[in-house]
C-alpha cells in the first residue's frame, strides 16, 4: 500500500522579502522541516508575497480553491505592528477557527522568550484544508511544529504539527504519515492505519 501525495501550500509573508530586499528564510525552513517530517510524497505550492491583508486573503484561497492544497502554512505577519495582518487575512477565509493550535504555539515560544504573549499566530479550516500561521523565524518554525525535547529526546511540550495529520483526517483531506524521530502524529488507535510506504 502506497502513501497518499499531499499537497501543501507554504507562503511566507513580508514585505521586505517580497520585494527583494533581504533573502527569504521563512520557505526554506518550512519545506526542510516538512520534508523531514512527513513520509507521504509532497508537491509543494509556495508563495511570497507582501504585508497586504487582501492579497494574502486572496492567496489562501487560491491555494485551497484552485491548486487544491490539503495543508497550508503561512510564516511571518503575526505580532502587533501595524503591517502584521496575517492573522486577519487568515480569519477572512476561514469557515472554521482552530483556536488551539495559536495556544499551543504560544505555550511552546513562552519557555523561550516573555515576549510569546505577543504572537498572534491562529489556525483555520477552510473548506478540505487547515491553514496554519507559524512564526517568521526559521528556530521559532521549527519549535512551534516539533515541540520541545529534553536531552534523551523525550517529548517535553509536544508540537503542533502532532495534531495536524488526525485533523485532515476528520476534514476529508489525505491520510499523512509523519516520521516519528522528527514529530510523532497523534492518532487514536481507532483512527491508525497500517503503515504503507512511500510512493508504492
Amino acid at each position: 500500500m502506497s502513501l497518499d501525495t499531499v499537497k501543501i501550500g507554504v507562503v511566507s509573508i513580508s514585505d521586505r522579502a517580497s520585494t527583494g530586499v533581504y533573502e527569504d528564510k521563512g520557505l526554506p525552513a518550512l519545506q526542510d522541516w516538512l520534508g523531514r517530517a512527513v513520509r507521504n510524497p509532497i508537491t509543494w505550492v509556495p508563495r511570497l508575497i507582501p504585508d497586504e491583508r487582501a492579497g494574502i486573503a486572496q492567496t489562501l484561497r487560491e491555494l485551497v480553491d484552485d491548486q487544491g492544497c490539503h495543508l497550508v502554512l503561512t510564516t511571518g505577519g503575526t505580532g502587533p505592528a501595524l503591517r502584521d495582518v496575517t492573522p486577519e487575512a487568515t480569519l477572512d477565509v476561514a469557515d472554521k477557527e482552530m483556536p488551539g493550535f495559536g495556544e499551543q504555539m504560544r505555550q511552546i515560544s513562552l519557555r523561550f522568550v516573555p515576549t510569546a504573549i505577543l504572537s498572534r499566530q491562529t489556525a483555520v479550516i477552510r473548506k478540505q484544508a487547515l491553514i496554519l500561521n507559524l512564526p517568521g523565524q526559521p528556530k521559532s518554525i521549527a519549535e512551534t511544529l516539533e515541540g520541545l525535547k529534553d536531552a534523551e529526546g523525550k517529548s517535553i511540550v509536544p508540537g503542533i504539527f502532532a495534531a495536524v495529520p488526525y485533523c485532515i483526517d476528520l476534514i476529508g483531506g489525505p491520510y499523512i504519515e509523519a516520521d516519528a524521530t522528527v514529530c510523532a502524529a497523534f492518532r487514536p488507535k481507532s483512527a491508525i492505519r497500517p503503515q504503507a510506504r512511500p510512493g508504492g
